[in-house]
């Protein structure tokens, strides 16, 4: 599993538009090889707080750990 370390502000911008969007958390987890958990801090804003939502989540998807 990666780390949420490893994320870019660009990731976690992406996760937040997908998160209003209506996207499921796990599913945003398993795209990004994050735990759930995870992405609902960033959802509540305990993590990443300072990160915007991304414009248009479409135009990114999966984390920085797809290769």
């Amino acid at each position: 599993m990666a780390s949420i370390t490893k994320l870019t502000l660009d990731d976690v911008s992406t996760i937040k538009a997908r998160i209003l969007r209506g996207d499921f958390q796990h599913r945003i987890a398993a795209d990004y090889d994050l735990n759930q958990g995870r992405i609902s801090e960033i959802a509540k804003g305990r993590r990443f707080g300072h990160v915007p939502p991304a414009a248009d989540p479409s135009s990114h998807q999966g984390g920085a750990s797809h290769v």
